[in-house]
């Protein structure tokens, strides 16, 4: 039987720092989050839309304690400087929640550094601020979730051309920046058990959840909304069963960053049919993401582009 709700465990002492919790999936968990006694901090690329996040979580917890600061996840000196602030502030970092995405825009387009928008934004920023902050997480033995996607099932590499310089193919650029970011949260976790660190890594997706992330891609670069994004909108009222709205589609994420019983390394997603809707459960990686020589291979690539690096460690075989 699937189960629509979770009861988060106090948070109370606890910081969270959630990306993209402006509007959508984000919004939703960083409330939860407030509502539950986390102290948030909210990177935000557009101080308008983090006001207005934070006037509706404390409406709904009025005691939360609840800031924005500025990132560009498109820009990796906007992930050096919110590290920075971070770690000027020296305060622990109990919860990283990798969230904000762009999801496939019909014509590429690149991020402040010349990577393809969706691998930039969605991966790189990720794995730029997780390596920037990591003494910070160490330090509070952090839970890191990490945000993929259904289209990870079906992503792979172009390692000849990961930017997709060549022939541009939205979706596809999309599910391989999904898969990276999925193998990012599993060898993250194993190489914190080699080393130490503390930190457990798992990664989580949303199923099929109605927000911007969708019908604001689809739009990028034109000022027409398109009939697939109106149709999109209505889902949820027409197929309950298929897609869904963001108060569930963010529980698989919350527990998989707050229960006792989720673990490092794993994967979790709605519970209903083929995923797409439901409460939270644990469920079996993608064939894609079993692969850890390719998840070796893209944390080194990620090292180069983004100019950062994590402590070495033994591989985790």
């Amino acid at each position: 039987m699937t189960r629509t709700t979770y009861e988060i465990p106090d948070q109370t002492g606890k910081l969270a720092v959630v990306t993209g919790a402006s509007d959508g999936l984000g919004l939703r968990i960083a409330l939860r989050l407030a509502s539950a006694g986390a102290e948030l901090v909210l990177p935000v690329r557009n101080p308008r839309k983090g006001a207005a996040a934070v006037e509706r979580i404390r409406a709904a917890a009025p005691r939360a304690r609840v800031t924005t600061t500025d990132l560009d996840l498109a820009s990796l000196e906007s992930v050096r400087a919110l590290g920075d602030r971070l770690l000027a502030d020296g305060r622990p970092v109990d919860i990283l929640i990798n969230n904000a995405a762009v999801m496939t825009p019909p014509t590429r387009h690149e991020t402040q550094d010349g990577f393809e928008l969706q691998f930039g934004t969605n991966f790189l920023g990720h794995f730029a601020l997780t390596a920037r902050i990591l003494p910070l997480l160490r330090e509070a033995s952090a839970r890191v979730t990490s945000l993929s996607a259904l289209a990870a099932r079906s992503g792979s590499f172009r390692w000849d051309d990961l930017q997709y310089r060549g022939k541009y193919e939205a979706m596809k650029a999309y599910g391989q920046s999904k898969l990276a970011q999925m193998l990012f949260a599993l060898e993250l976790d194993r190489r914190s058990r080699a080393a130490g660190w503390g930190i457990v890594s798992n990664t989580a997706h949303p199923g099929l959840t109605v927000t911007n992330l969708q019908t604001s891609g689809w739009n990028l670069g034109s000022d027409k909304i398109s009939m697939r994004t109106k149709t999109f909108r209505q889902a949820p009222k027409i197929l309950p069963f298929l897609v869904q709205w963001p108060e569930t589609g963010a529980l698989p994420t919350l527990y998989a960053a707050t229960s006792p019983d989720a673990r490092g390394g794993a994967f979790y997603g709605p519970d209903g049919f083929a995923h797409l809707t439901g409460g939270p459960a644990e469920q079996k990686l993608y064939r894609t993401a079993e692969d850890r020589d390719s998840a070796s291979r893209i944390w080194a690539e990620a090292e180069r582009l983004a100019d950062v690096g994590f402590p070495a460690v033994p591989a985790a075989r």
